[in-house]
């Protein structure tokens, strides 16, 4: 939509289970302006939660996020991303919520936001607790 292109817009899934009514969810994803001009991610709106806040890393309210052109930004855990704050539902791994981001250029764009399936490892297998799976067959 417009010249802000959106990829891996995902819900973060908890790794102890599914996301509880009014529990907060973190939203991630990368955006690029491919634009002649910067734009801003103004801010979010879901249904399925009672508000949403863009935050900083460390989970602090923070105002518009700079989308400069021809850069990617990424919006991350570490990174300042979006927390929907109040679920008004569960959501489980594999569950999509329609999310609208509003941009100061390109407008709103709506997505179907996908709850990310999380990928568990065997600290045994690996030695290392994270998202990286381990080896076929190990």
């Amino acid at each position: 939509m417009g010249s802000v292109l959106i990829r891996y817009g995902h819900i973060a899934e908890p790794t102890d289970g599914p996301w509880e009514r009014g529990d907060d969810a973190p939203f991630y994803a990368w955006l690029f302006d491919q634009g002649q001009q910067p734009d801003r991610l103004l801010g979010a709106e879901t249904t399925a939660a009672q508000s949403v806040d863009i935050v900083s890393a460390d989970g602090t309210v923070r105002g518009p996020v700079e989308v400069p052109t021809g850069r990617l930004v990424e919006l991350t855990k570490g990174n300042p991303h979006l927390l929907l704050r109040g679920l008004r539902q569960e959501i489980r791994a594999g569950d999509y919520v329609w999310i609208t981001l509003r941009f100061e250029r390109a407008g709103e764009i709506a997505l179907q936001a996908h709850a990310q399936l999380p990928t568990y490892v065997d600290r045994e297998a690996t030695q290392e607790p994270g998202l990286t799976s381990p080896s076929p067959g190990g």
